[in-house]
């Protein structure tokens, strides 16, 4: 089995890169300079170092908690023991494996990437995370235990980083204009993408401009939470994705976690029902002027007036402002479960499988039992996963949380089932 042994939770690798290149072609070199060489190629393959034997925790937060907060970054950190590893990730110790001679620098170096991967029952890897380091943070302690703690973040931060020259911009949907983004040379985004086309159209009648020095995140944030209302994250291998306005969702869940001995097994759930979930009446305006003003009026004289307002919209179309809207109104507030947490020591391989690689995006059931009167009941919810937390200790295991969102479900239309054969709101074709 690859990589090194978690207590109770399976196999990990965390992988930095070094700044090497393990096979490059190497001018002047008599063994990596030989032209024609089929071992040591011109780009060469990035070499990373394992510093799983050294770690001592690992944490992973990605997504959102709810789903009105805005994604931003994924992060990472973990801590290594220096002590152990006998000072090797010290950034002064020029004998360290890690240190690259050949430009006097050490090879573990921020804006390197990082990955966090564990090994299913079958030895095949899933990446938890992918991103890039951010900082080192050393702490020395004469006599005692030197610690590394590592800051990452996924590839939002780079995006973050980086600042639009004046655009001009036609008519484009939205997921159309992210790719356009992306494009640009000032952006040169290249790593893997997964952008949905989107179900709205974004600028005006004629082409306007978006302002020079315009942050790259915060736009294609703009795009997201002022137009589409849909996800934009980095997926957990690293792939930049978006996806289309938050509507129903076709039944797939991924894990059913339950307390009642069956499925999958969880230690705690959280429960909201709260006032702040009311959304009744909204206000949507575009750039241009466009508005307009939604209301649900029984909600306003049952919970008093809750307004959202938008008021830098790349919406521009009417009946799409309208849309959106109607869209963002709640009437009802809506007891649910916000999320849940499980140990990866209660659970089976097969289980520890099929939880570690839950995304964003992706739907689950939570199901719990309650005391009614002289017996029990038991609450299913099937919702959206909007949010993920890992904490790893090598001496400890695994825990994972996921942070959810309603969702309205729909189901495949299947003849001649006397349930998911009628043809209504509920079932559907594909």
């Amino acid at each position: 089995m690859a990589g090194s042994s978690v207590v109770q939770s399976g196999n990990y690798s965390l992988l930095i890169d070094t700044g090497f290149s393990q096979n490059a072609f190497t001018l002047d070199d008599s063994t990596k300079g030989l032209l024609d060489n089929t071992q040591f190629v011109l780009d060469g393959t990035t070499e990373f170092a394992d510093v799983t034997t050294g770690t001592l925790n690992i944490g992973v937060k990605r997504g959102r908690r709810d789903i009105g907060d805005q994604f931003s970054a994924g992060t990472m950190s973990f801590t290594l023991n220096d002590t152990l590893a006998n000072g090797v990730f010290n950034p002064f110790d020029t004998n360290s494996p890690y240190y690259d001679t050949a430009d006097a620098k050490p090879g573990l170096a921020p804006m390197r990437q990082v990955q966090l991967i564990r090994y299913d029952a079958s030895n095949t890897p899933e990446k938890l995370f992918v991103g890039y380091v951010v900082n080192y943070d050393y702490s020395f302690e004469l006599g005692g235990l030197n610690t590394v703690t590592v800051y990452c973040a996924d590839q939002f931060y780079l995006l973050a980083q980086t600042y639009l020259d004046e655009l001009s911009v036609s008519p484009e949907t939205s997921g159309e204009r992210i790719t356009t983004v992306l494009a640009l040379p000032e952006v040169d985004y290249t790593d893997t993408t997964n952008i949905a086309t989107g179900t709205v159209n974004l600028g005006h009648a004629s082409s306007y401009k978006i302002e020079a020095g315009t942050n790259v995140l915060q736009y294609l944030s703009q795009i997201n939470e002022t137009a589409e209302f849909g996800r934009l994250f980095m997926s957990r291998d690293g792939v930049l994705t978006f996806q289309n306005r938050i509507g129903a969702t076709l039944s797939a869940s991924v894990v059913d976690f339950k307390d009642n001995g069956t499925n999958t097994p969880y230690d705690r759930v959280g429960i909201t029902f709260e006032a702040d979930q009311v959304v009744n009446r909204a206000v949507v305006t575009g750039l241009n002027g466009t508005t307009t003003t939604d209301e649900d009026l029984t909600s306003i004289a049952t919970y008093f007036i809750q307004t959202t307002s938008i008021g830098n919209s790349l919406l521009h179309q009417q009946n799409e402002i309208d849309a959106a809207a109607a869209y963002l109104l709640n009437g009802e507030p809506e007891a649910r479960y916000t999320d849940v947490g499980v140990g990866f020591a209660s659970l089976t391989s097969g289980q520890r499988d099929a939880v570690a690689i839950v995304d964003i995006g992706d739907t689950m059931t939570i199901e719990k039992t309650f005391t009614s009167g002289t017996g029990t009941t038991s609450l299913a919810q099937e919702l959206s996963v909007e949010g993920v937390e890992h904490a790893i200790d090598v001496y400890r295991g695994h825990r994972v949380t996921f942070y959810t969102a309603p969702t309205t479900i729909v189901y495949q239309l299947i003849l001649d089932d006397s349930t998911y054969g009628v043809l209504d709101a509920l079932n559907v074709l594909g």
